[in-house]
């Protein structure tokens, strides 16, 4: 096999990068080199790779170690039986990139994922010694996620929760069915189990030692998961229920979808359900309610058809118009939870609009003010000077949002 050059190398693992999806870098602590000791920040802005949470643009190096790997599951494209070209970087490949893209100002951090080579633990020790090379040998400051293998030994990822901000491992599929039928090497329980042990570590490390000492810091900023859709045959709906239960047993930041697209080569026939980029989004748009607008995935699912969200309409309108009879929704009154519930409204705007009113009834112009989407709320509230009359109930309402029909070119 040709050696290639560590840019050739780059380019091609960087690239197979892309089907990582949980790279977000918020609720990390603040470290930064201002001081004139160490490199890096975890808390600038530069060449934008990922957005976090709370709009900052993050700025990462994101690449595989390598895209060897030895096991053969049917959706991934690095599977042992695909015939995709490789490469691998050596540990000190690795630390030399992060700490030129650095000293260039062209990131603020790495997201380091792998394919599996040898076993778990030679993949997960390379991945650690990466990790302690650039902070103990480099003292790197800036934002570290480490894509961490479950199967590896507990030993190894203690000390990649040590040394990282994020750890994330791969929940794969929606099932543990899907799992068995299409990554038949891997195993949910042992998954699951894994990441019991990395929640159980961080809440010992808010703990004081025995001397009164806080604990050393372990994955500040968390943990998250990514979960293929569309390739195992699973409903939206299941997809929902599976996150639910993640984020409540596990405290995961992020539950990250990605929508398998069919593989040349592949091994299985894997069931493509719908526009797998937007059925995505529709995914991420459900679980922003799950997490910051009090909704519950079963209310959601029941918007939905047959088990599968709309796609010509947000989940958060789908269900107000599966829900009229809740409707309209007094905002000089209501509760902030109902407030939440009106589309058009976001937590911001329901913030103000809570604040406002205390000084007085608010109108359809103060609304427009505050920043909430009027065209999207008028159907869903009244106001001082409001009220949707029959919009609420009107038989073409979803019609007024949905994208009108396109003729189809034919050439």
């Amino acid at each position: 096999m040709t050696k290639l050059t560590l840019q050739e190398k780059l380019a091609l693992l960087s690239d197979a990068a892309k089907y990582d999806a949980s790279c977000a870098s918020s609720g990390t602590t603040k470290r930064s080199s201002a001081d004139g000791n160490g490199l890096g920040s975890t808390e600038g802005s530069g060449i934008c790779h990922a957005y976090a949470p709370d709009g900052r643009c993050i700025s990462l190096l994101k690449i595989l170690m390598t895209n060897f790997c030895i096991y053969d599951c049917a959706y991934c494209i690095n599977r042992v039986s695909s015939q995709v070209p490789r490469a691998r970087f050596t540990v000190e490949e690795v630390v030399h990139l992060t700490t030129e893209f650095y000293r260039r100002n062209y990131i603020e951090g790495l997201f380091l994922s792998s394919g599996i080579i040898k076993s778990p633990d030679d993949t997960m020790g390379d991945m650690v010694r990466i990790a302690r090379s650039l902070r103990h040998d480099h003292h790197f400051r800036g934002y570290i996620h480490l894509k961490t293998i479950p199967d590896a030994s507990p030993e190894l990822i203690e000390e990649a929760g040590l040394l990282a901000d994020r750890l994330s491992m791969n929940i794969e599929l929606p099932t543990d069915a899907g799992i068995k039928a299409y990554a038949p090497e891997k195993n949910g329980d042992e998954i699951r189990r894994a990441m019991g042990r990395v929640q159980l570590r961080k809440e010992a490390a808010k703990d004081r030692t025995h001397t009164g000492r806080r604990a050393a810091k372990f994955a500040p900023a968390g943990q998250s998961t990514q979960m293929i859709v569309g390739a195992d045959g699973a409903n939206d709906a299941t997809i929902l229920q599976s996150s639910t239960r993640l984020y409540s047993s596990y405290k995961l930041k992020r539950v990250y979808y990605s929508a398998f697209s069919p593989i040349p080569d592949s091994t299985a026939a894997l069931p493509l359900i719908k526009p797998p980029l937007v059925r995505e989004h529709r995914l991420y748009q459900a679980d922003w309610l799950l997490r910051f607008y009090g909704y519950q995935a079963d209310e959601i699912a029941s918007a939905a058809t047959d088990g599968m969200l709309d796609l010509e309409i947000d989940p958060k309108l789908a269900w107000a118009l599966a829900n009229r009879e809740m409707f309209p929704v007094d905002v000089n009154r209501g509760g902030r939870d109902m407030l939440l519930r009106v589309p058009g409204f976001g937590t911001k705007s329901v913030a103000r609009i809570l604040s406002a009113r205390r000084s007085g009834a608010l109108g359809f112009g103060d609304l427009k003010r505050i920043g909430a989407l009027m065209n999207k709320a008028k159907p869903f509230i009244t106001a001082r000077d409001w009220s949707p009359g029959g919009l609420t109930d009107a038989a073409n309402l979803r019609a007024r949002f949905a994208p009108p029909p396109e003729q189809l070119s034919l050439l």
